[in-house]
């Protein structure tokens, strides 16, 4: 049985985020991959191509999904692009040593689609260079569509129709069975994630923990270990204060 389309429904709470895409049929081809699963919430970064929503090579790629272009927002910034989500995935062929957990796109659509009332968003590279390291390091996970290892190439439109497949079968069949961890608080934002870093951050700096002028790798590594936790508001709120402290006690 097709779940019904509500509010709480995956097809309602999942953002598609194309990052300085270069081809301006490539994002309406994304368009039709999108709406032949069922989504619509469509969100470009800083796309390469001018007048990318109608350009007639994006109207001519979309093939009748036309609303989905119409109703698509340009930004200017990731952090406005995940503004309200809960839940980000990087979607990238190249593994980081440093990257999030790497899931597959079934992983990832279990997942979210059991997670209801929460939104969450698939991030989608530039054509040529993909997604820069500090723009995957602020996902939550990092989805690696297996391939054919002698050919593993697909186009931008190809990996979107494969996640929107994957989260629509996840979305009918019902979702993830949920964590044996009996109580559940509001899921932190990717904003404020963003935020605690860089709170904890100014803190590490500030006992001397972490050289402002020589981090390496401290800071992804740290990205990574808390990548894998699922952050909660409140939980978020403690690191934030215990750094809040730190930089308080230094001033004093």
């Amino acid at each position: 049985m097709i779940m019904p389309e509500t509010s709480t429904s995956l097809f309602n709470r999942l953002r598609f985020i194309l990052v300085e895409t270069s081809r301006a049929g490539n994002i309406g081809a994304v368009a039709r991959a999108m709406k032949t699963m069922g989504f619509s919430e469509l969100v470009l970064v800083n796309p390469r191509c001018q007048g990318a929503l109608e350009d007639p090579e994006a109207v001519a790629f979309a093939s009748g999904a036309l609303e989905v272009l119409a109703g698509a927002r340009i930004v200017g910034s990731m952090a406005e692009a995940l503004e309200g989500c809960h839940f980000a995935a990087a979607v990238s062929a190249r593994l980081r040593e440093f990257s999030p957990p790497v899931w597959t796109p079934r992983a990832f659509a279990g997942h979210v689609a059991g997670q209801g009332g929460r939104n969450a968003a698939l991030v989608f590279g530039n054509e040529r260079f993909g997604l820069p390291n500090q723009i995957v390091e602020q996902c939550n996970v990092l989805i690696n569509i297996p391939a054919n290892p002698a050919y593993s190439s697909l186009n931008l439109a190809q990996a979107a129709q494969v996640l929107a497949y994957e989260c629509r079968m996840a979305a009918e069949t019902g979702a993830a069975q949920p964590s044996a961890i009996g109580f559940h608080g509001d899921a932190a934002s990717v904003t404020e994630i963003e935020g605690m870093y860089e709170h904890l951050e100014r803190a590490l700096v500030a006992i001397g923990f972490l050289d402002a002028g020589n981090p390496k790798k401290l800071m992804p590594r740290l990205k990574r270990l808390f990548s894998r936790t699922q952050l909660e508001t409140e939980e978020v709120n403690i690191l934030r204060g215990i750094a809040r402290q730190i930089l308080k006690d230094r001033v004093d």
